[in-house]
């Protein structure tokens, strides 16, 4: 079985920074793509940030050059780390990343969310 854990989320104020973590562990044989989405409440969830197997990252209009998103394999981690923050960020934040098991089972897992709230 695999999970997925997320951490770092908070209250912070404006202009400040957090940092996302997402732990996966279980019976992971390898990782791939990994992303993070978020969700405000009464909204849809929109994509923040990925990171493709193939290299690369990807980030969303609304916080690019504020937000990186970066993987390691060794450690089972995609990080988001947020810099300048707004009150427009507040939403719980998910992370996703497609794994393969040891059964040879490829699949998409989502983390339970993390709520991050910017306000003064």
């Amino acid at each position: 079985q695999v999970q997925l854990v997320e951490s770092g989320g908070g209250l912070v104020q404006p202009g400040g920074s957090l940092r996302l973590s997402c732990t996966a562990s279980g019976s992971i044989s390898s990782m791939y793509a990994g992303a993070w989405y978020r969700q405000a409440s009464g909204t849809q969830r929109e994509l923040v940030a990925s990171v493709p197997s193939t290299g690369g990252t990807n980030y969303a209009d609304s916080v690019k050059g504020r937000f990186t998103i970066s993987r390691d394999n060794t450690k089972k981690t995609v990080d988001l780390q947020m810099n300048s923050l707004k009150v427009e960020d507040t939403a719980v934040y998910l992370c996703k990343v497609t794994i393969r098991d040891l059964r040879g089972v490829l699949a998409a897992y989502w983390g339970q969310g993390t709520q991050v709230t910017v306000s003064s």
